[in-house]
């Protein structure tokens, strides 16, 4: 059991940076492919559309801070709370990263057809970039308390 419970552990360490690099990865794939729909279907702007694309990236770079904060020798005492708010912060970023990504699609489709929203149409991936903070927010100030921390 002792094993197991330092497997789950090592786990929770590596959770947030794994699942925030998938949340990335698919969340700049999903609004990188609508960029490059508008760079078919518009004359100019397409810069805005590419750097758009990327406002998913940062979901890794809060789950490679979050694994930092976390690492330090795992024990059975500190194994669960490692475990919980690895994964849970993880699991957070994996969304946020997602839904950004569909949210920054929506907004390039709806920009290139009416340019003058462009600023306007990114208020809802901005609000999804917050909900990720408040989880890296949360995931650092708990990691604080777990045993064996800094």
């Amino acid at each position: 059991m002792t094993e197991i419970m330092i497997a789950l552990g090592w786990a929770g360490i590596y959770a947030p940076m794994a699942l925030g690099a998938i949340a990335s990865a698919i969340g700049c794939t999903i609004a990188g492919q609508a960029g490059i729909g508008a760079l078919l279907d518009t004359e100019s702007g397409y810069g805005r559309y590419i750097g758009i694309s990327a406002f998913p990236s940062t979901f890794v770079i809060y789950g490679i801070v979050v694994m930092f904060t976390l690492n330090r020798p795992v024990t059975p005492e500190n194994a669960a709370g490692l475990f919980s708010v690895g994964v849970l912060a993880g699991v957070a970023f994996l969304y946020c990263g997602v839904q950004q990504g569909r949210a920054c699609a929506s907004a390039i489709n709806a920009s290139k057809e009416k340019p003058e929203i462009f600023g306007l149409s990114l208020a809802p991936a901005a609000i999804v970039e917050g909900f990720g903070v408040f989880a890296f927010v949360f995931a650092l100030v708990v990691s604080a308390g777990i045993a064996g921390g800094a």
